[in-house]
């Protein structure tokens, strides 16, 4: 005799969470509850992105105050400029073109720029 009441009231049990499963599976596949399950899943996925989104931008604030650093443009631009770390060589034009000329007597210096008639070496 409790054989067989233990075994009907196993069964029973297992009747009732294997209906509650499926009425619990049934009402998640409603078309309202996937609405609702999609609506959820692109809110959390939008904060994701944003909060991706922030840490970029923290990334590039921090890289572009270590280049500008390391670049020497922390600098009030209002400030004056920075000293010149190099000299430039300029030389005059019309000296450029004066040792053109004693190289190939052919050249001409026009309107400030050098120029060459191969046709005139024939």
């Amino acid at each position: 005799m409790f054989r067989r009441t233990f075994w009907f009231t196993a069964g029973a049990a297992a009747g009732v969470w294997a209906t509650t499963k499926v009425n619990r599976k049934i009402k998640q596949l409603t078309p309202e509850s996937l609405a609702a399950q999609a609506a959820n899943k692109a809110i959390d996925a939008g904060h994701r992105l944003k909060d991706f989104a922030l840490d970029v931008r923290d990334g590039m604030a921090q890289r572009e105050a270590e280049l500008g650093e390391a670049l020497g443009l922390e600098h009030d631009p209002d400030a004056e400029l920075p000293p010149q770390r190099r000299v430039v060589a300029i030389e005059n034009h019309k000296l450029i073109a004066a040792k053109q000329d004693k190289k190939n007597p052919n050249s001409t210096y026009e309107n400030g720029s050098y120029t060459y008639n191969r046709n005139e070496d024939h």
